[in-house]
């Protein structure tokens, strides 16, 4: 089971921290254990203590990403108490502190789902994310029951959402060039964003809403 960034040890999450930026920056093919000691600031016999292979330190990195968002979207979409324009706007802000600290972040997933998804897949069964989504869909689906929401089918709910918050992100240099306004900052651009999100996503679950 892959530790909390919270339950690691200093050196261990050094390492981590480490490995997460190189992956980002330069792919997991093109980093190298040696890259990732001399950025963390040790020899490679000392990083081979914490980390013998640069799969599990691949899994390290990944467990990190899903802790850093994941529990906290659940908690949020599973407060049933709130209204779903509200929960939207929480989970959106979620996904902009992380994306915006690691812009490159939505380009690094993609790219390792596409150099080994079966590695990925089973990162993903190891850090329990798909009992997460079941929890986040039971609670959408007794929702959508009970008349709470509109019964909608919930991959497209969930490729609306993910396609756009993720693509700002992923092709933020052409929105730079092409989609601001003149002043305009990319911040500014994500805020009024994060509205037609918000409107987006609700239009499809609230009921009386097309």
């Amino acid at each position: 089971m892959v530790e909390s960034k919270q339950q690691l040890p200093d050196t261990e999450a050094r390492i981590i921290d480490a490995a997460r930026e190189l992956f980002i920056e330069k792919g997991y093919a093109a980093t190298s254990m040696s890259d990732i000691a001399a950025r963390a600031g040790m020899n490679r016999p000392a990083l081979h203590y914490y980390f013998r292979t640069k799969e599990r330190m691949f899994r390290a990195v990944f467990g990190g990403i899903v802790d850093e968002i994941v529990p906290r979207i659940q908690g949020i979409i599973l407060r049933h108490e709130l209204l779903p324009e509200d929960r939207v706007a929480m989970v959106v802000d979620v996904y902009y502190g992380v994306l915006k600290a690691n812009p490159s972040l939505p380009i690094f997933l993609m790219r390792e789902m596409h150099r080994d998804f079966a590695n990925v897949a089973e990162t993903m069964r190891e850090l329990r994310i798909i009992q997460y989504f079941d929890s986040i869909k039971s609670g959408l689906v007794a929702e959508m029951n009970s008349g709470i929401l509109k019964c909608v089918p919930l991959r497209y709910v969930f490729m609306t959402f993910y396609s756009m918050v993720i693509m700002p992100f992923g092709a933020k240099d052409l929105c730079c060039a092409l989609l601001l306004d003149e002043g305009e900052t990319f911040d500014d651009l994500l805020g009024k964003w994060k509205c037609h999100i918000v409107a987006t996503i609700v239009g499809m679950l609230k009921p009386g809403l097309k």
